[in-house]
């Protein structure tokens, strides 16, 4: 009976298990990954930075603010978030005249863009209007009908000589693409 007495001692050897935990480095390892889980905390807190049109909301006048804009409703006017971004959401429906740092058109507009940064035309989105831009983006499948004019960033005082130059470039960019084309 000695032995099972020594039973209660062999708990003494659960106490060796209990020194793997004392490997808790392994512990101090998951708390660098838990590192990175804040940084997507101020990723959501940029999203918060963003004000939203919802679906069912129409706004016609002009919409004016200090933080970034994603519209997914109906606006008719203007809207002017001059060092923001503005996202025309797929269900969004514009008719307006948009100024803004960067915008993105998932959506349907109709008005004229100017972006101090550029504009992104994606798959599904539908443009009529003339942009403003130093950077433009049209992805394939997009609907676009107008004029563009790139602008560097800070020669607002050269539009008539900025505009000239880029129909040129266009033109120019245009014309080997049918000439390739005769060769081939």
């Amino acid at each position: 009976m000695w032995k099972p007495t020594n039973q209660p001692a062999t708990p003494g050897r659960p106490a060796e298990p209990e020194r793997p935990t004392s490997a808790a480095t392994t512990t101090p390892i998951s708390t660098p990954t838990s590192e990175p889980a804040p940084v997507p905390r101020p990723v959501a807190t940029t999203t918060s930075d963003q004000a939203t049109i919802g679906k069912s909301l129409v706004i016609k006048g002009e919409v004016t603010g200090s933080e970034s804009l994603y519209i997914d409703g109906r606006v008719e006017g203007s809207i002017n978030l001059s060092g923001n971004r503005v996202t025309i959401g797929r269900n969004g429906v514009v008719a307006a005249n948009i100024n803004a740092r960067e915008i993105v058109v998932l959506g349907k507009v109709r008005g004229n863009l100017t972006a101090s940064d550029r504009v992104d035309i994606r798959s599904d989105g539908s443009l009529t209007g003339d942009v403003v831009a130093a950077r433009i983006s049209i992805e394939d499948g997009a609907f676009f009908k107008g004029g563009i004019d790139i602008r560097k960033a800070g020669s607002a005082g050269a539009k008539a000589d900025s505009r000239p130059e880029e129909v040129t470039k266009s033109v120019s960019n245009a014309t080997p693409e049918p000439a390739i084309a005769a060769r081939a």
